[in-house]
């Protein structure tokens, strides 16, 4: 492998653009994605990798070291996706209650109830346990879930407990995902989003009621 880098690294010719060494390592990640998803996450090689995507192993080491370092970017990459789904639906709303929506049906989409997406991700929540830089990816995102949601929930409910409620909500989402994932039938993604709505405006609710009594 050593050797297989250093020629890399001397091979003459134009250096690549940042452009075209990005492109190449998303290339690679959605082929790390499609085998997972096919093969399941114990069957996953480097070569079934690099074979999918028609580059050679040398080239995977190249870019990523080996097959865990790959791995890991391929969580990475899913988890910046969901957050870029989320802001880009948060970003149009200019409240706090919109972007708590944002976060439901970014994380309840469509998208994210596909069976192949379902697949991968379930995957790596299965390695999580045993795979230290996998629990680090999965506690980064959902702390800022629930830093996010808990952000909203005060401004909307000052006297809740906004991090209690926002742990609630981020545990409900989490449960509604894995239920549908484990169904046979075909996940109902917008059920699922109803049913997390319909939570939280009833907690925001109680919340403001309760605001209401003990106002002067």
């Amino acid at each position: 492998m050593s050797t297989v880098l250093s020629i890399a690294a001397r091979s003459p010719g134009r250096p690549r653009r940042p452009d075209q060494e990005e492109e190449r390592r998303r290339q690679l990640i959605q082929a790390a994605v499609d085998e997972i998803a096919e093969r399941g996450f114990q069957r996953v090689t480097v070569a079934g990798i690099a074979g999918r995507a028609g580059v050679s192993v040398g080239l995977v080491s190249f870019y990523f070291r080996d097959k865990d370092g790959l791995l890991e970017a391929t969580l990475r990459s899913l988890a910046a996706d969901l957050g870029r789904a989320v802001a880009a639906r948060a970003v149009p709303a200019d409240d706090p209650r919109g972007r708590i929506q944002a976060i439901i049906d970014a994380n309840l989409s469509d998208t994210q109830f596909d069976r192949r997406i379902i697949t991968v991700w379930l995957a790596f929540w299965g390695e999580v346990p045993h795979q230290p830089r996998y629990a680090r990816v999965q506690r980064v995102y959902e702390r800022r879930m629930q830093s996010n949601l808990a952000h909203a929930i005060r401004r909307l409910a000052p006297r809740a407990d906004a991090g209690q409620l926002a742990r609630s909500l981020a545990s409900l989402i989490d449960g509604l995902w894995i239920r549908a994932a484990l169904s046979p039938d075909r996940p109902d993604s917008a059920e699922a989003r109803q049913i997390a709505t319909r939570f939280i405006e009833t907690e925001l609710l109680l919340a403001r009621l309760e605001d209401a009594r003990l106002s002067p």
